[in-house]
């Protein structure tokens, strides 16, 4: 897959530039179609975009914001990507359609939210990991194959299971954004640019591929 990248000075330059570009990015797809799709990867990197976003004009009542991945935990917990995603958008009336990661059978829950999906999303944002990972698909778990659905729970990383997003719903985003900031992601974001398929994130196929970086990590 081909990758734009834009390379901004610091992480507050590429938290607002993000935003407005996803402000764009909501804003042109409603005068298309009416609506919004856009799923969001957890991590630190995207609070404070998602936090400037919520300063942006963005048509928030045609806007759905689904989940790319999250960690099993009760509401509100602080590992929990809902929770920080809430506590960035704070007062805006965003339409989050979150992962169920607290109901009893969670394979059960996950076919549950893969029916929520769009056929398309407009916007895909993802993150990207010192370890190559991206969304919670990680090196060495069994749901990298996964190839017949569209959300998948994993094996318990760094503590904790996680329900994700699998490669085939990655390839339903129109546009992926990655988010990528400091020098602990150079390694990672070079495989990455060069389609090295011996990462995760080297593996995510879609329309199109913007990355959006700060210096430190180029």
């Amino acid at each position: 897959m081909q990758h734009e990248v834009r390379v901004f000075a610091d992480p507050d330059a590429l938290a607002l530039a993000a935003a407005a570009y996803v402000a764009e990015q909501a804003r042109n797809a409603v005068a298309r179609r009416g609506r919004f799709s856009f799923a969001v990867s957890g991590g630190r990197t995207p609070w404070a975009m998602f936090a400037e976003l919520a300063l942006c004009p963005v048509p928030w009542a045609q806007t759905l914001i689904y989940q790319v991945d999250e960690r099993i935990a009760p509401r509100g917990d602080p590992d929990r990507n809902l929770t920080h995603l809430e506590a960035s958008l704070a007062d805006v009336p965003a339409n989050i359609v979150a992962m169920p990661v607290e109901v009893d059978d969670l394979e059960a829950g996950a076919s549950a939210y893969a029916e929520q999906l769009p056929e398309r999303f407009d916007l895909v944002h993802l993150g990207l990991g010192p370890d190559g990972h991206t969304a919670s698909l990680i090196l060495g778990d069994p749901v990298l194959a996964v190839t017949d659905r569209l959300v998948a729970v994993t094996q318990p990383y760094q503590s904790r299971q996680r329900m994700t997003l699998t490669y085939p719903a990655l390839a339903r985003a129109d546009q992926i954004l990655w988010l990528v900031a400091g020098a602990h992601e150079r390694d990672p974001l070079a495989l990455m640019l060069h389609g090295d398929a011996s990462i995760p994130a080297g593996r995510v196929v879609a329309l199109q591929s913007l990355v959006m970086t700060d210096a430190a990590a180029m």
